[in-house]
């Protein structure tokens, strides 16, 4: 975790020096606001991780001696042949046109989105995987 702290650290130094240089190079307002929020986020993030790994401890990503067999091999389930991600972005696509275009075209996205956020969540309580 120290090394991904880092990283972001000299992020943040990185946009708010770019932020600084931009804003005596072109006087912009927007630009700059926008470099000095991404060193701000870059910053919270640094400062959320270096404070975490100071409880957490030493992990073996933190060893340049570790071995991959070090790290703990148990990450979770992810399902290796699921359709549903696909249902989701494309109903949140078509309920984005629903702001362009017409109101009912956000009511058919969002009522497909709540469709395809329950068929992700309960894809492995039905059918052939129910014990």
């Amino acid at each position: 975790m120290n090394i991904g702290g880092r990283l972001f650290a000299y992020g943040t130094v990185v946009y708010f020096g770019i932020g600084i240089v931009y804003w005596f190079m072109s006087g912009d307002v927007v630009g700059t606001s926008l470099l000095a929020l991404t060193g701000g986020l870059a910053f919270l993030i640094a400062f959320y991780v270096l404070f975490t790994s100071k409880r957490v401890g030493t992990l073996p990503e933190d060893i340049e001696t570790a071995l991959i067999s070090d790290a703990d091999t148990d990450y979770g389930f992810f399902s290796p042949h699921s359709w549903w991600p696909f249902a989701i972005g494309a109903s949140t696509f078509v309920f984005i046109l629903g702001f362009v275009f017409a109101r009912w075209m956000m009511v058919a996205g969002l009522f497909a989105l709540m469709m395809a956020i329950y068929g992700l969540v309960f894809e492995y309580y039905r059918g052939q995987f129910v014990k």
